[in-house]
């Protein structure tokens, strides 16, 4: 069995409080008046930003492309709002989380019931060597990874590219939102969701093409939209794939640890803060996804256990894109080079 943090070691400076749940209870729980305000503005400004680069083709295509960046943030943005909707910390109800999570997932091309089931999976299991999966960036141990054939080592390198994971990446993400998950386990409500999803998705996408045309809707949306699932992808390798975040294996696993241990707190400038509704405080949100994006900061700043978190700046989490492996020995993640010298010199002694 996997402990509590109640079942945790005793209380140090360096250790996760035991009352952990009631320090965030003051903040796990949604404002429906600042909920709303935030969906109707962010949804406004998106609307005004697809205008703005609908016309600017008409003065240049490189405005086009400049004006792509602060879409791309806004498609961000409401994708959190999604994110907060699934979690059910968007709204008090949950048919309002459910209503506002399918119309925010069909702008976001996410199918909100499946993504929900694959992004809870990813929260119960994060930091756990035994339940590595769903949701997750596909990362091996050093032992694994050498115990493969050449073939398997390739393909795992390849997908370990910085060059793979932001360029076919944001492809292969989008795509798999197209087909339901596997197992016996998933539900009707999910296929379902994924069926509609798409349909709509076709249905939006050929109103655009008679209104637009295809050119428009390729030149203008797709390079805003690419942008988004890049930086998302960026953004969520940076708060889990860094050089110590927490791992263990099930019966060692702790949750609240691999919270607030295994997941950073990634620095962004104010604007970009903004624009991706604050998830740079990934450790808060982990520890308790019932705060709400709006509620993440207050929550840091209110107890000195969030200190815990790893800090990382844009710097930093540019350099983590190169670690590919984690090696049980060292208890860290670990460059393909690094882990071919240690096992080279585990060799040779």
């Amino acid at each position: 069995m996997a402990r509590s943090a109640e079942e945790s070691t005793p209380e140090s400076p360096l250790q996760v409080p035991r009352n952990w749940r009631s320090i965030v209870a003051p903040f796990a729980h949604a404002e429906s008046g600042r909920s709303v305000i935030q969906f109707g503005t962010t949804l406004a400004l998106l609307v005004l930003a697809l205008v703005a680069l609908y016309w600017s083709r008409k003065v240049s295509y490189l405005l086009t492309l400049a004006l792509s960046l602060p879409t791309a943030g806004l498609i961000t943005r409401t994708f959190i709002i999604m994110h907060d909707c699934g979690h059910g910390s968007y709204f008090a109800s949950r048919w309002a989380n459910d209503l506002v999570g399918n119309i925010t997932g069909i702008l976001t091309l996410m199918p909100y019931a499946k993504w929900r089931r694959d992004h809870a999976q990813h929260h119960a299991s994060s930091g756990d060597l035994d339940r590595r999966g769903v949701g997750d960036i596909w990362t091996l141990t050093v032992k694994e990874y050498f115990s493969k054939r050449w073939m398997g080592r390739l393909g795992y390198r390849l997908a370990r590219q910085p060059a793979f994971l932001l360029t076919i990446g944001p492809l292969y993400f989008v795509l798999a939102q197209r087909l339901p998950s596997r197992g016996a386990d998933s539900k009707k409500s999910e296929i379902s969701s994924v069926i509609l999803t798409n349909i709509a998705l076709m249905g939006l996408i050929a109103i655009f093409v008679l209104l637009l045309g295809t050119k428009t809707l390729v030149t203008t949306y797709l390079p805003a939209y690419y942008l988004s699932v890049f930086g998302g992808i960026w953004l969520f390798f940076a708060q889990h794939q860094f050089e110590d975040a927490y791992w263990a294996e099930h019966e060692e696993w702790d949750y609240a640890n691999a919270a607030i241990r295994g997941s950073s707190y990634l620095k962004l400038p104010r604007v970009l803060q903004w624009f991706t509704g604050n998830i740079g405080l990934h450790h808060v949100h982990h520890l308790s996804p019932k705060v709400p994006n709006y509620k993440l900061e207050a929550a840091h700043r209110s107890h000195p256990m969030f200190a815990l978190a790893p800090v990382l700046k844009m710097t930093d989490a540019v350099k983590v894109l190169r670690l590919a492996l984690y090696d049980e020995e060292q208890r860290k993640l670990v460059t393909f080079g690094q882990a071919r010298r240690r096992f080279r010199a585990r060799r040779a002694g």
